[in-house]
């Protein structure tokens, strides 16, 4: 039996890969914690899994600083380069500053075989280099990669955000420690990333699509009554800002009352009547809906896209900030769907770009091969595998040594 421990950002989308990854550990028998700001992921742990809670006194400036950065990052609004530099300076990095003592902490009190990292905490590798434990890091949004050769300008400012970082708790190297040169598991398929050459160390598994028992309540009745063609609205948890109203609107405006059932994630109070031929909830329960649908239009989050095209089914991508843009390129190159632009866009070009990925069997043909790409690659399985497998190679690098 081996000791893993997940070091995550509080951040959905980064999280649920780690808890389908942990959940096969642990049934592999293996022991497995996840170090985190978050108390209320002990609720979504799998079962046997560990809380490591980074706990700090309630009196303390920091305790009330850990419970912002999510908040910042949805309220924020930003959009292309200017986004990762706010990501950068305004959460990623006081984020895994204000982190690192207690990941430290935590790992003397878990003593872990393998360490494993999300890419944007930064603050897991650190500590783990520094207590000299072996790591391997998850790359949840391949963009973070892809960036060296697509904008190397940018890439090279946020490697000296990272590298200073570094320098601050003691590690020397020049370069960013982020993705591990052990193991630095990059969670799509070669075909969806795209071309780049890499070193062994970066492993494609295919997306890890966490598959927890549904609980969301929808109205399935509705659903299966239509006959119409069937799309899913959603533009993700990250964004909570006036502008979803905007963007809304004009979904209400292409669709309403269309030949088309749409599926949109919203608050129903946005506006006082929505059309007849909308569901409209808060939270879907989107893994399940997906095998009922047509077609998809989002924000461009790696995730929603990465199930949308495990489910081989085309899109519309509208990318807001981060990653986003660089993913809605990847789905345009594939072939597998039709990017606008968020602050450009009218109703007509939404209706007209989701009628095109309808109507066009050629997007669905791309979105099928990329979803034959994700099941060649592994998933969820492949990622487990390659974690036992550095697990037990440092163990005997131990044993020899």
């Amino acid at each position: 039996m081996a000791k893993f421990v997940f070091v995550v950002p509080p951040l959905t989308g980064h999280i649920n890969p780690t808890l389908s990854m942990g959940a096969v550990l642990l049934q592999r028998g293996h022991r497995v914690a996840w170090i985190t700001l978050d108390k209320s992921l002990a609720s979504r742990l799998p079962e046997g899994g560990e809380l490591l809670h980074i706990n700090y006194d309630e009196n303390d400036q920091q305790k009330q600083d850990s419970e912002k950065y999510l908040d910042i990052i949805t309220k924020k609004i930003v959009y292309g380069i200017d986004s990762l530099k706010f990501l950068y300076e305004e959460v990623l990095i006081p984020l895994n500053r204000h982190s690192y003592d207690g990941i430290a902490a935590l790992l003397d009190q878990f003593e872990p075989d393998l360490v494993i990292t999300d890419h944007q905490m930064f603050a897991g590798a650190i500590a783990a280099t520094n207590k000299g434990l072996p790591y391997a890091t998850s790359v949840t949004a391949p963009a973070a990669i892809k960036v060296m050769e697509e904008l190397p300008k940018v890439h090279e400012w946020e490697v000296n955000q990272i590298v200073t970082l570094q320098k601050e708790y003691g590690v020397e190297a020049t370069e960013s420690i982020a993705c591990s040169d052990l193991l630095t598991m990059v969670l799509t398929s070669q075909a969806f990333f795209g071309d780049m050459e890499l070193t062994p160390n970066f492993r494609f598994t295919g997306p890890v699509i966490n598959r927890p028992a549904t609980k969301t309540a929808f109205d399935w009745d509705k659903l299966n009554e239509s006959n119409k063609p069937k799309i899913l609205v959603s533009i993700g948890t990250t964004f909570d800002h006036e502008h979803k109203k905007n963007f809304f609107a004009k979904v209400i405006e292409a669709f309403g009352n269309e030949e088309i059932t749409a599926i949109v994630v919203s608050d129903p109070d946005l506006f006082e009547q929505w059309p007849d031929n909308f569901i409209v909830q808060r939270q879907v329960p989107q893994l399940d809906l997906l095998p009922y649908l047509d077609a998809v239009v989002c924000h461009g989050g790696h995730n929603t896209v990465c199930e949308t095209l495990f489910n081989g089914l085309p899109m519309v991508v509208i990318p807001i900030a981060y990653d986003q843009s660089h993913v809605a390129g990847r789905v345009v190159r594939t072939g597998a769907g039709e990017r606008l632009n968020f602050n450009r866009f009218k109703a007509h070009h939404l209706k007209e770009a989701v009628n095109t990925v309808l109507n066009n069997p050629t997007y669905k043909e791309s979105a099928e091969l990329i979803k034959q790409s994700f099941l060649e690659a592994g998933g969820t399985a492949t990622a487990a595998d390659l974690l036992e497998q550095f697990s037990v190679k440092q163990s005997l690098e131990a044993l020899k040594n």
